[in-house]
């Protein structure tokens, strides 16, 4: 990710980036044996595709909230997704230009969940009686950057994050870590030659040992062929809950995409092949299956 210039919504960016990376090994692994290899000259050549945050459906919060920090910097609002089994609302965001990433909001149905789970969700965030981006200057991107990272509730206790995740391991993440960066996306059609396949790509991956998300098989591919998803797994990172009890949890993560160009456009030189000629959007099917990316079945493995 290369942030060209000091708007607002470079700084922001550039916050979210720099602490995420900070966190999220990874992101740092696989820059450095793109740079070794030649593949790269600097982490600032790597395209980012999207990047992604979780939300909880309560009021004040939830999609209806975050996303007015993205359509005040030009983005625009597009497609709507529903993930029935894991109870999630998203949409998708498309960027004011080419240079900034895709914006993906998603949110859990609070009002879907058991009784129980919902009375613990609710304990945390009903003390916010208004919508936090509403306070914001959100032409300062300095103090979007540290909203974004902000505690907005209290650090729930071990046995409550237990509970969630026995019931949905999406609560259990937002529950710990807010609006915290869920992951940004490596647009691995943008690499060089022999390494901008998804399956070119995740062979390198694996060769400087990444761990890889399984569920839905490693390459997660679009219904029209033309949307290939990865992701690694989340590592597991030592929490901090309410009462100084500690525990690994599953943190964030990094995915990897491949678009392909649109039929109508595969006549074109691979040298006039711009953004637009290629697939947009997502896919809810790729999509359910890289959430999983922070769950125990794929961490545990």
């Amino acid at each position: 990710m290369h942030f060209t210039s000091n708007t607002p919504l470079d700084q922001f960016l550039r916050i979210l980036f720099d602490r995420y990376m900070a966190n999220v090994p990874d992101v740092q692994k696989i820059s450095t044996a793109l740079i070794s290899k030649g593949i790269i000259g600097s982490q600032d050549e790597i395209v980012n595709d999207h990047i992604a945050f979780r939300t909880l459906g309560v009021p004040h919060l939830g999609i209806a909230s975050l996303e007015k920090v993205f359509l005040h910097h030009g983005y625009r609002k597009k497609d709507y997704y529903s993930f029935a089994e894991k109870k999630l609302n998203a949409y998708w965001y498309a960027p004011p230009t080419p240079a900034y990433p895709r914006i993906f909001l998603s949110e859990l149905r609070v009002q879907d969940l058991s009784h129980n789970a919902q009375q613990i969700i609710h304990r945390y965030t009903d003390p916010i009686k208004l919508d936090p981006v509403g306070q914001l200057d959100l032409n300062d991107g300095l103090a979007i950057g540290e909203f974004l990272h902000r505690q907005l509730w209290e650090a729930p206790t071990k046995e409550e994050y237990n509970t969630l995740l026995q019931e949905s391991e999406y609560a259990a993440w937002v529950i710990y870590n807010r609006y915290y960066l869920n992951h940004y996306t490596i647009s691995v059609h943008s690499l060089k030659e022999g390494y901008n396949t998804l399956e070119q790509f995740n062979g390198f991956l694996e060769s400087i040992g990444i761990k890889l998300n399984t569920s839905g098989g490693k390459i997660k591919q679009s219904a029209d062929g033309l949307l290939l998803q990865s992701s690694t797994v989340a590592p597991m990172l030592e929490a901090t809950f309410a009462g100084g009890e500690k525990m690994k949890i599953a943190g964030s993560y990094v995915e990897f995409a491949e678009r392909r160009v649109l039929p109508q456009f595969t006549h074109l030189p691979a040298g006039q092949i711009r953004p637009e000629h290629r697939r947009d959007g997502f896919e809810t099917n790729n999509a359910d299956k890289i959430f999983e990316s922070t769950y125990t079945e794929q961490t545990a493995k």
